[in-house]
């Protein structure tokens, strides 16, 4: 093993320090999201590497690997955020199945991201389009700035204006229980559904990661590998 290597590994776990990498279907919704919400997770803690592709399903995951094989470090976490929309039901079942087989976690919504910024408001329990989830968001948010808002992917106040307005803890409960409804693996039939909050829960508890690699490693004898 690499003295240097190991000494650097070292540090970074007594500082508990968490890379991530999350490589996004949207080139705009979802990495503008995350890169505002890195701003709010624990200082010194976590480094995100965000990449927002364009592509989808299965593409995504195969390009989330390829980035994940070629990077020169080593990620402690891999994410690929991706959509239902209208894409066919196997290939949205067979993208989280290969990613799950090699080790990527998805944070996969079923239909439209914009699921997510909903729950914030409000439960939810029937499919809607993505129209439908903008025109909702509009509403509520237009209420509680008490003047007209118009939803743009591209937006760069998205995560503030849901912090301020909405409530990220109703939105993980809701979340949840959604989840909670489904026990098959037909995650295309699952609508609506949503997988984010894992990857928002994993990025404001870095130490809970930190603790899973730490006792991983201990059970293989081969610390900071």
């Amino acid at each position: 093993m690499n003295e240097r290597r190991s000494l650097v590994q070292l540090i970074r776990v007594i500082k508990g320090f968490i890379y991530f990498l999350i490589v996004c279907e949207g080139e705009k919704t979802e990495p503008k999201y995350f890169k505002t919400l890195e701003n709010e997770l624990p200082q010194g803690t976590v480094e995100l590497k965000i990449d927002g592709t364009g592509r989808n399903t299965i593409g995504l995951v195969n390009y989330t690997l390829a980035q994940r094989n070629k990077a020169n470090r080593k990620y402690d976490q891999v994410w690929a955020v991706f959509d239902k929309d209208d894409f066919p039901d196997s290939n949205f079942n067979s993208a989280i199945f290969k990613a799950e087989a090699n080790g990527i976690k998805c944070a996969w919504t079923n239909e439209a991201f914009e699921l997510w910024f909903m729950l914030h408001f409000q439960y939810v329990d029937t499919g809607m389009s993505r129209d439908e989830y903008k025109k909702f968001i509009e509403r509520e948010l237009s209420s509680k700035i008490g003047g007209a808002y118009e939803y743009k992917k591209n937006a760069t106040d998205t995560y503030a204006l849901l912090k301020k307005h909405g409530n990220i803890k109703q939105a993980i409960i809701s979340a949840k229980r959604l989840k909670a409804q489904y026990t098959d693996q037909c995650y295309a039939n699952q609508n609506p559904c949503t997988s984010v909050y894992e990857l928002v829960e994993a990025l404001f508890n870095p130490k809970e990661i930190l603790k899973e690699i730490v006792e991983r490693d201990e059970e293989t004898n081969f610390p900071f590998a």
